[in-house]
């Protein structure tokens, strides 16, 4: 799983904001096989990392896709509140947070630098 940190932000990372986080993954996750397997944008989608911030209160799910990246952007802008609304009813907590879904373009940098690499 990749965890979309940087230093400054390990600090104020705190242990049951990554276990907070890594659950509300996991269920959204869980939340788009089960209801949007069959949208063919949404299906190509892979939930790889999540960060809480905000005091526990919003969390930002990291993706990425094997099509297109602003189609599956849009996609998911478009479902995240029925995707919050389901999570609440799954999530075993007083509050439910925001969540934000991001591209998570890591694979792409690192072909491109490589393909640098290779060319040296």
């Amino acid at each position: 799983m990749v965890k979309r940190t940087n230093n400054n932000d390990m600090a104020r990372q705190s242990p049951r904001g990554n276990r907070i986080a890594a659950k509300v993954q996991t269920l959204v996750a869980e939340i788009l096989r089960d209801k949007y397997m069959d949208d063919a944008v949404l299906n190509k989608v892979s939930l790889v990392g999540a960060d809480a911030h905000g005091g526990l209160s919003f969390v930002r799910l990291y993706f990425y896709t094997h099509g297109d990246p602003t189609a599956a952007q849009a996609r998911l802008d478009e479902i995240t509140r029925a995707v919050r609304f389901e999570l609440a009813a799954r999530l075993n907590q007083k509050y439910t947070p925001e969540i934000k879904f991001c591209y998570d373009d890591t694979i792409e940098r690192a072909e491109r630098i490589e393909a640098l690499l290779k060319g040296l």
